[in-house]
């Protein structure tokens, strides 16, 4: 078990798969077809700094078509009351979206390539885990179809982020039933805590803003042996990395400091900070997303030299 503090990144790969509603989904298209641009220059960032990673890829970007998800379906899907919630309702109509929103096998296999990138696994279908309908059986059924067309890849799932961060410690026994050895949990405080949708208010929202910028929830860091207690793993979140954004753009030196901070705390107590964030934020504005997540990773290399900090994926942290 290393003694060292460690520094982990997850991203939450799920293109169109996570911004489903059609709105949404039109008003992140750019952001989504600068995904391929964003994701080379984040392992090249990666790989000249040694930097590992845990790439939470939903089950359907493996894909090359929707025939070949059609002739692929779970044992059983979800029976969302919201029924506007599963992909599966409306297959037949993604047949006229762009391809390049809804797969992503070939950019898959690039990161799977890269030293130090774990490819693990944010559900087949982008299931949500706590939403009303939706029972643990359709969720191991989802998580089975995950594991089908990973090996059918070559890799081998033993990392799981919770889509929407809806984590569910009633589904941890099929994580261990699965193979599956770590998952991301939550930040500690109220305005982390997971919900299904309707959960989602304002309020939580505004805080998590604030807490961006300003420390209001403490620097959310973890002792890697507690967190190695019970399996599978819980290796909780530490910070969202907010993509660049023109209105706020003034506070960017505030949200770095916050990170920095948190980073060098984890570094000095012997602790975890683990940043996640989504590949598509990085689909535009890239070049001001690279700077910020580039001064981050001079931060890193700083405490790597000055307190032996080193980079892990979670895959890396369950066998360690």
């Amino acid at each position: 078990m290393t003694s060292k503090p460690v520094f982990t990144i997850s991203l939450d790969f799920e293109l169109y798969w996570g911004v489903r509603d059609k709105r949404t989904a039109e008003e992140y298209k750019e952001n989504l077809l600068g995904v391929d641009k964003a994701v080379s220059k984040m392992l090249e960032l990666f790989k000249i700094n040694d930097i590992h990673a845990t790439w939470a890829t939903v089950g359907f970007l493996f894909f090359k078509d929707v025939a070949d998800i059609k002739d692929n379906l779970p044992a059983s899907q979800p029976q969302y009351i919201n029924s506007n919630l599963s992909p599966y309702t409306d297959l037949e109509e993604l047949k006229e979206v762009d391809r390049n929103l809804l797969f992503a096998n070939k950019l898959i296999s690039e990161i799977s390539t890269c030293g130090g990138q774990e490819i693990g696994t944010h559900t087949y279908s982008h299931y949500y885990c706590l939403e009303n309908g939706q029972s643990a059986k359709e969720f191991e059924h989802d998580l089975q179809a995950a594991k089908n067309i990973a090996s059918r890849n070559k890799i081998e799932l033993k990392s799981l982020v919770f889509p929407r961060n809806q984590w569910n410690e009633d589904y941890l026994s099929i994580l261990n039933k699965m193979g599956i050895k770590s998952y991301r949990g939550n930040e500690s405080g109220w305005m982390y805590k997971a919900s299904e949708g309707k959960g989602e208010n304002i309020f939580k929202r505004a805080f998590r803003l604030l807490d961006a910028y300003i420390n209001v929830s403490g620097h959310n860091t973890y002792d890697l042996l507690e967190c190695k207690t019970t399996e599978p793993f819980n290796f909780p979140s530490s910070r969202f990395l907010r993509s660049y954004s023109k209105k706020l753009s003034t506070l960017d030196w505030l949200k770095l400091c916050r990170i920095k901070d948190s980073m060098t705390y984890a570094a000095k107590h012997n602790e975890v900070f683990h940043l996640w964030w989504h590949p598509h934020n990085f689909g535009v504005n890239t070049d001001k997303n690279m700077q910020l997540l580039t001064e981050i990773i001079k931060h890193f290399s700083h405490l790597k030299k000055k307190y032996g900090m080193v980079s892990m994926n979670m895959g890396e942290m369950g066998c360690e």
